[in-house]
């Protein structure tokens, strides 16, 4: 059961077996892909549709990051 301490530990990011920064830590996320787990994880119990839409604005900033540095990996390489 999770123990609702709104500063460390917030119930909405405590719902599994660990807690969400532990995970995000544990992976090594960087910002951006932290904040999708983030927003994915806690939407059922804080934020709803608007912190999936969150996630969804992370992801792609993450897509055009990625894009761009693609595009500056092909350019060095003509």
């Amino acid at each position: 059961m999770a123990i609702d301490d709104p500063v460390n530990s917030p119930k909405h990011y405590t719902q599994g077996e660990m807690e969400v920064i532990t995970a995000i830590e544990g992976l090594g996320l960087d910002y951006h892909q932290g904040n999708v787990v983030k927003y994915v994880s806690r939407y059922r119990y804080k934020g709803g549709i608007q912190d999936l839409k969150k996630a969804k604005w992370y992801i792609d900033r993450l897509i055009f990051i990625e894009e761009e540095r693609a595009k500056q990996h092909y350019r060095s390489m003509v």
